[in-house]
């Protein structure tokens, strides 16, 4: 008997195809502020003239650098006109350009549609990004197939629920720790379901994340408070005060980024051990469910050594320059240690570690006693 297009599995997901497209066009209520008579294009760098430039020590650029740019792209394409690219000092914020590089511009013109000057924002990467998830899409399709399109579908609606509803909202006053567990709890329940079919095998999975998510919550609610950790160690949050939002709460903020931080690791441990248990009560219908919980809680013990350290190469790495810092000045380690950056890295690392040693057992109780109730059918649908 052939196979039915429209299963349950694909009416889901095109469901949620259906709501990342509504949400791809409600707007955020925070537009893009654009100055008038002016547009964003694409500009390639024709020539540059570093004349005004002088370094400092031997890497960092001071003064202006004049850039003769061709508009490529927009309603003044094929003009040319010359760019000033002033450079502060600091490789974090600075671009140098060359000829041949392509730069994200900003063209302002008069009433009479004459150019009037082109700001270089910085250098043109759109294309390599999409190139770079094209690829991405095409290798998670080759190798999963029909879950590897629903795990693409499940990341778009990741990447556009924090763009559309987290940030908005939290701007808006909301308070960030109730949106971003209520955000967190939806997309674990759709993104389990949507990879892992709708089925017992996602339900264990689900219950069994939601609960080390509830734990590392309650952890971050206790533990920033005892840390003594202000929300202002969060990147560009003291700008974010600055530009009108004195009103949020940034120790909030940090509890929601703890926990947030961990919830991705959570879905796969719990999804492992959820399909770990489900393999072996295929394998041996029989199995009790003392057994199924025990197979599960040894598939956690092995996965859950690694998943630790994955967090803590995840939170830590993006502060290795400034751990080489500390170490290249003879810092002593109990300053390191106790230095809120640090210590904020070491909470997240732990706490996120806390959530995945609950999600575990949880997950392999839940799962023994889902797929081991008698008189049942353990039979899923399968994923091509």
């Amino acid at each position: 008997m052939k196979k039915p297009i429209l299963t349950v599995d694909v009416i889901f997901t095109l469901i949620i195809v259906l709501a990342i497209c509504v949400l791809a066009i409600i707007p955020t209520g925070f537009d893009t502020y654009v100055t008038p008579n002016s547009i964003r294009t694409i500009a390639k760098i024709e020539a540059v003239d570093n004349s005004m430039v002088y370094t400092t020590g031997s890497f960092i650029n001071l003064g202006t650098q004049l850039c003769d740019v061709k508009v490529i792209w927009g309603p003044f394409k094929g003009s040319t006109v010359t760019a000033r690219n002033d450079l502060t000092g600091r490789l974090d914020f600075d671009k140098f350009f060359a000829p041949g590089e392509k730069a994200l511009a900003v063209v302002e013109y008069s009433q009479d549609q004459q150019i009037r000057y082109v700001t270089l924002i910085d250098h043109f990467r759109i294309n390599v990004e999409i190139i770079l998830f094209g690829l991405f899409m095409l290798l998670l399709i080759l190798f999963a197939r029909w879950t590897g399109v629903k795990a693409i579908v499940s990341f778009i609606l990741t990447i556009l629920s924090i763009w559309k509803i987290l940030i908005p909202y939290t701007l808006r006053g909301a308070n960030p720790i109730v949106v971003s567990l209520i955000l967190v709890t939806f997309l674990t329940i759709v993104v389990l379901l949507l990879v892992g079919g709708l089925n017992r095998k996602s339900v264990a999975a689900i219950l069994g994340s939601l609960s080390g998510t509830i734990l590392t919550c309650i952890l971050a609610l206790i533990f920033s408070r005892s840390f003594n950790i202000h929300g202002a160690v969060l990147p560009f949050s003291e700008s974010l005060l600055y530009a009108g939002y004195a009103h949020l709460n940034l120790t909030n903020i940090l509890i929601s980024v703890i926990f947030i931080g961990s919830a991705g690791a959570l879905m796969d441990l719990a999804m492992d051990i959820s399909a770990s248990v489900y393999e072996v009560v295929q394998s041996k219908p029989d199995i009790s469910t003392e057994d199924a919980i025990k197979s599960g809680l040894n598939v956690g013990k092995a996965v859950v050594g690694t998943m630790t350290t994955t967090l803590l190469f995840a939170y830590t790495g993006g502060f290795l320059g400034l751990l080489m810092v500390f170490m290249a000045q003879g810092t002593p380690i109990v300053d390191i240690l106790n230095l809120r950056y640090v210590s904020k890295e070491i909470m997240q690392t732990i706490i996120g570690s806390f959530g995945l040693v609950t999600v575990s057992p949880f997950t392999a109780i839940i799962s023994g006693l889902l797929f081991t109730k008698k008189g049942t059918d353990h039979s899923i649908a399968t994923d091509d």
